[in-house]
């Protein structure tokens, strides 16, 4: 038996409005083209569906049955085919991002909380470590992208620049410059410094800055993780710099 889609949503039309007029209003139809509609598919069944009188329509046993189990049919339907054109349109899969650990701490977990918001169907992979690791990682290609402080010239990866911050001061709350609202690097001139050590993409910038602005450095402590700096910083042993 050959049914179209079509003739068996028109009967579903029906058997809601109870009225081949109305049915034809919701769908676009001609009363007469749904009535022939309904027609063919009661030939089809070889079952009479509805029984007509001039003031509406009544289903038959057999009608209201089939249009009970129709509806669902329909509904599930609707239900796979918008689901399988989200499928199409969204993204979806898996993304690795290796990023440095300053970088990680501040700026990642935003992106990665809107990124759920917008793709939920995209899992993000966060590696965070020593900018060195970030740079051999996608170099080996464990990662499908690193971020990273100013890596300096690498000829061997495509590199973008996405966002430029400024360095800030990191002090003790005694400290005199904890009440300046700009902190030249003039200021810091004989300061005891705690710094991220080599293994840090900021480490080389901070080192150029100093020596550009003349200034002695007197490093008193390197640290291999930023969040360690904090509790020096508390502890008074020195002042630091963080992008």
């Amino acid at each position: 038996m050959n049914y179209s889609l079509k003739q068996l949503k028109v009967f579903v039309t029906v058997a809601q409005e109870k009225s081949f007029s109305r049915a034809g209003e919701r769908i676009g139809l001609s009363q007469s083209a749904v009535s022939h509609s309904v027609k063919e598919l009661e030939n089809h069944t070889g079952v009479r569906l509805l029984d007509r009188t001039t003031r509406e329509v009544v289903l038959t046993d057999a009608g209201q049955q089939l249009a009970l189990r129709l509806e669902r049919l329909l509904d599930e339907l609707n239900s796979t085919l918008r689901d399988t054109g989200r499928m199409g349109q969204q993204l979806s899969g898996k993304v690795r991002v290796a990023a440095s650990q300053t970088i990680s701490a501040h700026l990642i977990p935003q992106c990665i909380a809107e990124s759920h918001r917008r793709y939920p169907d995209i899992q993000f992979v966060l590696h965070d470590r020593p900018q060195q690791w970030v740079m051999e990682s996608i170099r080996q290609g464990d990662v499908d992208f690193g971020i990273v402080i100013d890596p300096g010239p690498v000829g061997d990866l495509q590199c973008e620049a996405i966002l430029s911050e400024p360095f800030f001061l990191l002090c003790h709350r005694d400290s005199a410059l904890a009440v300046e609202d700009y902190v030249p690097w003039q200021a810091l001139q004989g300061a005891k410094l705690v710094l991220q050590d080599y293994a840090s993409g900021s480490r080389p910038l901070i080192d150029a800055a100093l020596a550009r602005n003349g200034i002695q450095a007197n490093i008193v402590q390197e640290i291999g993780h930023p969040a360690t700096l904090f509790p020096m910083v508390a502890a008074g042993i020195g002042i630091s710099i963080l992008p």
